[in-house]
Parts: structure tokens; sequence; C-alpha cells
């Protein structure tokens, strides 16, 4: 059987790898597993982290070859494997910008909307979900909706509690008036495989300017955060913290990373300007860009070469609630992997990513259980789970420590109206009920 895994190195197999290239042969895919009741996942460019994409049985669907992509005024039309470096290439060719900034710009935009991704400038423009102005979800059964904003359901949905984070990609986001389309975009292929996506496109930003600032010590940056979060045009505000910035061989304590449209001054009180970093041209903004990138790359390597998966969190916690989370981080990291973990991210969303180095298999086993207790600690400060990744199948027990039994079992019973034979994405986010 086909060997197949993600970018954690979560590992599965399929019976039989299918790639369509056309909505109808798709479509005839799924009408034979129907028939048949074989299990059906479908991937992307498998640049994900939570093994959603990755089957444990059945048939593997890739979307890469579905890739069209149309530019329009106000918007983009896409089939799913489409990459989302390529829309914001031919996008700026245009005079328009699509917003969500995934790290990951090599993802597929079929599986940005499934995860709900975001990146670095949703401090200003929000997650995936805010972009999609309609869906076509085509469905186990044969049925093919197409879904636009505005478009409720004709069943009832039920409310969950939504945590007061700026994002969220942790099981169904479920409120009795929302939108149909809302109940794919984030659903990770459990429910349905979009087909075709339109896409809001904005117009082109006029002046940017970018920064990479330096601070000597950790305090610094996060009172420059809680000072500039409020500033016009900034839309991006991003951290990394000293072990972060060692592996990229740079001797400070905390740097900054900001993206910002207009004119206004930041305060630059406590930084080290003179040793910071400024531009104004796309080309040192795409050299900015690169840096960030960088860090994952060289944190995946390291974990690459120590034979274990890779152990991360997607935690995100309210604004207010940012320090606190952080020294709760840096408390429990310190004590059980001192000089082996980075944290790094979204800092201006309250969302940042830690990443711990294994060096056994019982250190292993010791930060999978960290991680859940700081999921847990995240939860007690009314954050969430999953903010930007999905749960997939690696993450899936998170769902328990965000969600009580009933509220789970309402996703469920969403999930049954749609798949009722539990076909999609088998493992993702929960199973059946014997």
């Amino acid at each position: 059987m086909p060997e197949i895994s993600d970018a954690s190195y979560f590992h599965g197999q399929a019976g039989e790898i299918f790639a369509p290239r056309e909505e109808a042969e798709l479509l005839e895919i799924l009408a034979r597993a129907h028939r048949d009741l074989i299990p059906v996942t479908f991937m992307g460019a498998l640049t994900g982290l939570t093994g959603a994409a990755v089957p444990r049985s059945g048939w593997a669907v890739s979307l890469t070859r579905l890739n069209r992509l149309e530019i329009l005024p106000g918007s983009a039309r896409i089939s799913p494997g489409a990459v989302l470096r390529d829309l914001q290439r031919v996008s700026r060719e245009s005079g328009q910008f699509y917003a969500p900034d995934p790290t990951e710009n090599t993802s597929t935009l079929g599986g940005n909307i499934a995860a709900n991704a975001s990146g670095s400038r949703s401090f200003k423009f929000g997650a995936t979900r805010d972009h999609v102005l309609s869906l076509r979800v085509a469905l186990i059964d044969g049925r093919v909706l197409d879904l636009r904003r505005g478009q409720q359901a004709d069943f009832e949905i039920p409310a969950l509690p939504i945590p007061k984070t700026t994002k969220f990609s942790a099981g169904y986001r479920l409120a009795p008036d929302m939108d149909l389309i809302d109940l794919f975009i984030g659903s990770e292929g459990t429910l349905g495989v979009i087909t075709r996506a339109e896409l809001k496109l904005l117009p082109a930003p006029g002046e940017l300017t970018a920064g990479v600032i330096f601070f000597d010590n950790d305090a610094a940056a996060l009172d420059a955060v809680d000072r500039w979060r409020a500033t016009p045009g900034l839309r991006m505000l991003e951290y990394l913290d000293r072990p972060s910035l060692a592996m990229l061989d740079l001797p400070h304590a905390a740097a900054l990373m900001i993206e910002q449209e207009g004119g206004a001054e930041l305060d630059l009180k406590g930084a080290l300007e003179n040793e910071s970093w400024f531009a104004i041209s796309a080309a040192d903004r795409e050299r900015f860009r690169q840096f960030r990138h960088s860090l994952p790359e060289r944190v995946n390597d390291r974990i690459r070469r120590t034979g274990f998966m890779k152990l991360s969190t997607d935690y995100a916690v309210p604004l207010d609630r940012n320090r606190e989370m952080l020294a709760i981080y840096r408390r429990e990291l310190d004590r059980a992997f001192l000089n082996r973990y980075v944290i790094f991210g979204h800092i201006g969303d309250a969302h940042v990513h830690i990443n711990t180095f294994s060096e056994s298999p019982a250190e292993f086993e010791s930060a999978k259980a960290l991680m859940d207790d700081l999921a847990r600690e995240a939860v007690r400060l009314g954050g969430v789970v999953g903010a930007e990744h999905g749960l997939g199948k690696r993450k899936a027990h998170l769902l328990r420590i965000q969600y009580t039994e009933p509220e789970i079992d309402a996703m469920r019973q969403i999930k049954q109206r749609f798949d009722p034979d539990w076909l999609l994405g088998q493992g993702t986010l929960f199973e059946k009920k014997a």
C-alpha cells in the first residue's frame, strides 16, 4: 500500500491514490466510494501539520491537478489544487491583493479553506473564512452544493461556545444563524470536498514598510506588542524568541516582525533601533518573508534529524491573556526542555507556536504530555486548542479539552447529516460513536 506523510511526519497508507483532472472525474470517484463504502481522504500539497490529509485506509484523492485560477475584479475563482503563491503572484500582477498569508505559500487553496488557515497578516485581515465569497462542494452521495454568503441552512444548527480569540480552527464552528458556507470552511475534509471557490481580492496597498526589530530583553518586546497593536495600518505583528533567533544565527533576546501600510510611526522605545532592519521595497519585504520562513524550515530539519514526529502547538488566547500564556509557556518549557524549544509566531493575535526538540523516546512522550497540559492552560484562559492548522488526526484528542462530550456529539450530528456512512476523512476530528 502506498505510504503518505505530511509536513509533521505523520504517516498513513492508502489502498489506492487518485488524482482527478476534472470535477466530473472527482464525482465519479466519490460515487464509487459511496457505492462500495470505501473511506476517502482528500489531499493537497501535504504541507499540513495535523495528519488531516493523511489517510489511514481506503482511497486517497489528490486534488493538486484541479488547479484552475482565474482573476477577476475584486475576486479570484479557483479550484482546490491551486497554489497560494500563484494566487498571490497573479493577483499582485492585476493590481490586487489576496490577504490571507499562511507561512507555507506552497500550500493549496483548498487545503487553506479546509483548515481555515490564516498566517501573519490575519492580525489585520482575519483568517481564510473572512475572504471566501462562494464555494462549490461535492458530497459523498453525489450531491453538489453551490453556496454563497448569506445562504443559511435549511436544518437546525446548534450553538456551540466560541472562544474569545481572533482565530479559530478546532472542529466545526456552529451557530444557529450561521451561513451554510461557514460549515464547510474549517471542516477539514470531513463533510465534503471543495471543487471550486471564489475568494475576495482587495485593492493592492500603497506604500508598505516592513521591519525586523530587535530587543535585548523579552519584556521590552512584549511592551512594544501592547503599544503597537492599535497602530493605524499595521497588518503584521510577529514574534521570535531568543532560541528562535539563535537558530537563525542572531544574538538578540527577541524580535518583532512588522508590516505596515501608510506612514504612522512606531514607538521604538526599548528596541535596538540601530541594529534593526527596515525595508520599503518589495524585494526587501520578500527577503524578510524568506527570513521568517527559514525558521520553521530549520526547526523541521532539526526535528527530522532526531527521527521523531514534529510536536508543535497551535493554541491562541484572548489578547488580554497574551503575557500570561507566554509566561506559562516559558515556565513549563524551561522546566522540562531548557534550551530545546522555540516560541515564535503571530503574537499580534496572541497566537504563538511552540516546537520542542526531543532527544529520546521518553522525552518525546514527556513533550506530548506537556503539549496537552498547555492546551488545558490555553482553554482555562479562554483560548482555543487550534487556531489556524486544524486538528486533523494527530490533534483530534484536543477537541475533548476544548469541548464537552455533548458539544462534540452536536458536531457528530452535523457529520452524520452530510456523511452518514462516515467515509470522509476517517480519524479526523472525531470517530463515529459505537
